[in-house]
């Protein structure tokens, strides 16, 4: 079992969700200035993570069915955000305070353990998208997300993955299509 199935199972068994709500389509469930320090689940649904430049935003992650997803900045330093957190569609999510997750975490060492796993798989996964985003084609870019994450091509609209990918999205259509 991977370990955010690990950890979902966990949180659950412990009884640790604290609430369970509904985002509709355009909802955010965090807005930039706000501190949120929530770990959630998104239940079903999508939802995005982005950020807005001077010229646009920019969507730097997503989180659907059986996901975990958080303004990490704020979780980690419960400070003000620079992330907008938005519902894509109707997403039902669950909620575990950063207190209850963080003491399960430190209540064994295969609780620790897990927890480093999870946050090394996603810093692995932040720095493959960085060097993709600065080292490659956007052909190559959408293949390796596409092999990486098939998912995201069913749940997400192609102007979102667009931005993901840091193309127009009459170039993703074009490369869809080549």
């Amino acid at each position: 079992m991977d370990p955010i199935s690990i950890l979902i199972e966990e949180i659950s068994n412990q009884r640790l969700w604290y609430k369970e709500f509904v985002l509709n389509r355009n909802d955010y469930l965090k807005t930039k200035g706000s501190i949120d320090t929530d770990f959630y689940l998104v239940v079903n649904g999508s939802l995005r993570i982005f950020i807005v430049d001077e010229f646009e935003e920019q969507t730097i992650r997503f989180g659907y069915k059986n996901n975990l997803i958080a303004a990490l900045d704020s979780f980690i330093h419960e400070r003000p955000s620079d992330f907008y957190i938005q519902a894509i569609k109707k997403t039902r999510l669950k909620a575990v305070k950063k207190t209850e997750l963080m003491s399960w975490v430190v209540s064994s060492p295969e609780n620790t353990g897990i927890w480093y796993t999870i946050l090394e798989n996603f810093i692995l996964q932040q720095m493959e998208r960085e060097r993709d985003i600065l080292t490659t084609s956007p052909s190559e870019r959408y293949n390796r997300v596409l092999k990486r994450s098939p998912q995201l091509f069913q749940e997400i609209p192609n102007k979102y993955i667009a931005s993901y990918l840091r193309m127009t999205p009459e170039t993703l259509s074009r490369i869809k299509k080549s």
